[in-house]
């Protein structure tokens, strides 16, 4: 009921009422509410709430900084048209850090798993919190994959270990929580030999990180390995059934130097170009279960350059630092919302552009335009705990994996 000023107060709303705007809240302002009520602290703790909370956030870019000024970084909200010219990052992890020693091996859910040197952790950066991995009792390991196997609800982590650099590669699965990895195979039909299936892990420990997308995890063979024929070859790893498989595809168009596969807001996609860069083609995913593919647009560089020529000739008077030198090449892309694309250029720069053909500006760490890489990992801000950690996870005193969130 309204209160003596007739001002209706949140407490006298209807609890169903009330638990739907603390839902649409981000995670800083959950974390207040909790500070400020004992009953709404329940009502934002239960298993239900925290899931459903980290459903109704969006999937934000990671961008990799290479610690200059910032390491790992993600890009926030874009929506408004004030921030559609120059949009800052916020820093993932603060402060210089060498990149050997720190390296974002796989997002899912909100978890981030990180390597330092040769320890590895699971980690969430909103709530701060992260815990150490055990790692296969061999040399050399590899994490390769992160995913949630839905039917148990549990997150696991894909390794490919081998005890020295001359031996075989064997594959591991640690279930997030449990003390120990276990062996599996690679159990794929198609691999008629060992030396198949050596060949097989040995593209997995140098491809680009997988897509999430239909349960699977997929890999596209070679960063820089021609699709030739009209074809592009890509390993699927079902994380129900932990088995491998091949998918083909067929694209009829010009031949491609360079390809990734990403994801086009839940729809599996790659962009591919030729060996001189000029232009990215796009291709998403059409049909799944027959594996066909479908054109969807073309970004080419003298597009690029001319539409960011006009958006500085736009914007000459006011107090706007430049790109000082042109787009010469085009390197990666992934996507920022259903509008926009986040665009490598130069081996150091990052641009957003509009899928209508239209250059929004030049992405930034602070005042940094420079030594930027995609990572194509991203993360969806959660306040749900590690699972299986409740009384072994670390909270940092500088809150190395911050997001800046409470």
């Amino acid at each position: 009921m309204p209160g003596k000023r007739g001002a209706t107060l949140l407490e006298d709303l209807p609890e169903e009422i009330v638990d739907k705007i603390l839902i649409r809240l981000p995670p800083k302002d959950v974390g207040r509410c909790r500070a400020v009520s004992k009953s709404w602290r329940s009502a934002t703790s239960t298993p239900a709430f925290m899931l459903e909370h980290r459903r109704c956030q969006p999937l934000l870019p990671i961008v990799d900084g290479q610690g200059r000024p910032a390491s790992l970084v993600v890009l926030r909200d874009a929506g408004a048209v004030k921030a559609l010219h120059h949009q800052q990052l916020w820093p993932f992890l603060p402060g210089y850090k060498p990149l050997s020693q720190n390296r974002l091996r796989g997002a899912c859910d909100g978890f981030l798993v990180v390597s330092q040197g040769y320890k590895f952790y699971i980690c969430n950066p909103v709530i701060r919190k992260c815990a150490l991995l055990p790692r296969p009792e061999r040399e050399y390991n590899t994490i390769v994959g992160f995913y949630c196997h839905h039917s148990t609800e549990e997150y696991r982590v894909l390794w490919v270990s081998r005890p020295d650099h001359l031996s075989n590669s064997s594959l591991y699965v640690l279930t997030v929580g449990s003390d120990r990895p276990r062996q599996i195979s690679v159990g794929m039909s198609t691999l008629s030999s060992p030396s198949a299936e050596q060949d097989l892990l040995s593209k997995l420990l140098y491809s680009s990180p997988p897509v999430h997308h239909h349960g699977s995890l997929h890999w596209g063979l070679f960063s820089y390995g021609n699709i030739t024929g009209g074809g592009v070859n890509i390993i699927v790893f079902d994380t129900e059934a932990e088995s491998f498989r091949w998918m083909h595809g067929s694209i009829h168009s010009q031949p491609y130097c360079n390809w990734k596969l990403f994801d086009m807001e839940e729809t599996l996609a790659f962009w591919c170009s030729s060996s001189e860069r000029s232009s990215m083609d796009v291709w998403v995913m059409q049909d799944y279960k027959a594996e066909i593919w479908a054109f969807k647009y073309r970004i080419d560089l003298s597009m690029v350059e001319a539409s960011r020529q006009l958006y500085l000739t736009s914007f000459k008077k006011k107090k706007r630092r430049p790109l000082d030198s042109t787009v010469q090449y085009l390197d990666n892309m992934v996507v920022l919302n259903e509008r926009e694309l986040l665009i490598a250029f130069n081996m150091k720069n990052v641009l957003r552009w509009d899928i209508d053909g239209k250059f929004l500006g030049i992405v930034s760490i602070g005042k940094s335009q420079y030594c930027m890489s995609l990572t194509h990992h991203r993360l969806q801000e959660s306040i749900v705990p590690i699972p299986g950690h409740d009384m072994m996870q670390e909270e940092y005193e500088e809150h190395p994996f911050s997001t800046g969130h409470a």
